[in-house]
């Protein structure tokens, strides 16, 4: 994926009723390790990574770039969310564009299950919209991936296209409205 482009980063954390929207720090290492080679986590995602490979992938921590936040409950991180160019040689895009901006999110299967996936991908829409008030934003996820899919459609994402990926269904998504933000930042 390409980077999202011009945004002024680092932004200030974003607050959410229960989360901390951040950049990732040295001290996330071991989260993300779990996070990425965690084979729940990655079911839908092309499975986990080995340990190893990831490891060395990521000796001194976690990578700091725009686009991507760290999702903080209580001075823990549970997952993340980020923002990328959609690779214009993938299917699924918008008709008459092919590079959108795509949101994506992973948390940790402890944090499944409690809404937090949609309280920060709402607040990080909210940051989006800030930031490139023009840009659509599309959603990608495996069709059997039903926690997903239920988030997109509370987030307001509505379908585009189906096409297989990966050897399996994919649903692309883009936001349908704009709701005035509900999370203090």
């Amino acid at each position: 994926m390409a980077a999202l482009g011009p945004v002024q980063w680092p932004p200030s954390p974003i607050r959410t009723e229960r989360l901390l929207l951040r950049e990732p720090e040295a001290g996330d290492r071991a989260a993300f390790l779990e996070l990425f080679t965690s084979s729940e986590a990655n079911r839908y995602l092309g499975g986990p990574r080995p340990r190893d490979e990831f490891e060395r992938a990521m000796p001194d921590g976690p990578r700091r770039r725009p686009g991507l936040f760290v999702i903080d409950l209580a001075g823990a991180m549970i997952g993340l969310i980020e923002f990328e160019r959609r690779d214009g040689d993938r299917p699924g895009h918008l008709p008459g564009r092919g590079s959108e901006a795509e949101l994506g999110y992973m948390l940790l299967p402890h944090a499944w299950g409690h809404g937090y996936a949609a309280e920060a991908s709402s607040a990080a829409l909210d940051w989006f919209d800030g930031e490139l008030p023009d840009e659509p934003v599309v959603l990608c996820i495996q069709t059997a991936n039903a926690r997903s899919m239920r988030v997109a459609l509370k987030l307001g994402f509505v379908e585009v296209c189906r096409f297989d990926e990966y050897g399996a269904e994919q649903w692309l998504g883009v936001r349908s409205e704009r709701p005035l933000s509900a999370h203090p930042h």
